[in-house]
């Protein structure tokens, strides 16, 4: 090959070469926020089922996935997304203002935990037996923002019997929400009364077999709702980026369906 020749070749390998660097430089990034220590949602060593579905949005939106890590206490969407630290939060209530969120990916409900060799099946919030079962239930803090089934047990007088587990925990340890399906394991109380995917989830791995039934009535009081839509979160003005993500999840809406049973998660229809 003569010099021409050969300085030609160069030229075309270098070309080439900047535009496969050009190509890696403008490759997308979907930014996630999310809680590293807080199974069956997420964790850092991605385990979690929303880790699963942050991968499967990423891999159809041809993004690479990366993680803003914040702990999911009061202020996390101010600190997260509205701080524009991140792009989307994948487990969200549907009706949270300050994000736009998706059309819902799946609607879950507070459920009930029991020993299944108590037998305490059938119960309802009306349930008599409440009156004298030692119940644990989630709190959210001591300012009276609490979780439903608190409310709705409080409204029936029934508090001497019931005993708080902070939905937030103790961060140290593990999964710290899992605290109240272990307190029902280990039998410092009789029933559980525990969002549906933390109850689900904890329920099928607990060394002592565990029922799992859904709380009712649905609403309490016309304003405790025991059910809730969950979505994906976004900015509340990245519209294109909300329009993306909703079709995903109406596209893989069977393959989400399969994560969400493989992980115990308690459904209702919507």
């Amino acid at each position: 090959m003569d010099r021409a020749g050969g300085g030609a070749m160069k030229a075309a390998i270098a070309l080439t070469a900047a535009l496969l660097l050009g190509s890696c430089a403008r490759q997308r990034t979907l930014t996630v926020c999310a809680d590293p220590n807080n199974l069956p949602f997420s964790n850092r060593a991605g385990e979690g089922f929303e880790n699963k579905l942050a991968e499967l949005i990423a891999r159809d939106l041809h993004a690479n996935l990366a993680y803003v890590w914040w702990a999911q206490r009061r202020g996390y969407v101010r600190n997260t997304l509205n701080e524009r630290k991140c792009d989307l939060w994948p487990g969200v209530a549907s009706t949270v203002e300050m994000l736009a969120t998706t059309r819902p990916y799946y609607r879950s409900t507070y459920v009930f935990v029991t020993r299944a060799s108590d037998r305490l099946d059938r119960l309802t919030l009306d349930d008599p037996r409440l009156r004298h079962l030692r119940i644990g239930v989630q709190l959210v803090g001591d300012d009276g923002v609490n979780t439903p089934p608190a409310h709705a047990l409080a409204r029936r007088g029934i508090v001497a019997n019931v005993r708080g587990y902070m939905l937030y925990g103790d961060y140290r340890r593990p999964n710290p929400p899992a605290a109240i399906v272990e307190a029902v394991a280990r039998g410092d109380v009789d029933v559980g009364i525990a969002w549906g995917p933390l109850g689900g989830y904890f329920a099928a791995r607990s060394p002592v077999p565990l029922a799992v039934e859904r709380v009712t009535p649905w609403l309490d009081d016309s304003q405790w709702p025991m059910v809730y839509d969950i979505s994906v979160g976004v900015q509340k003005t990245d519209l294109p980026l909300q329009r993306e993500v909703e079709h995903v999840l109406e596209s893989r809406a069977a393959e989400i369906g399969a994560l969400l049973d493989r992980y115990h998660i308690p459904r209702v229809e919507q």
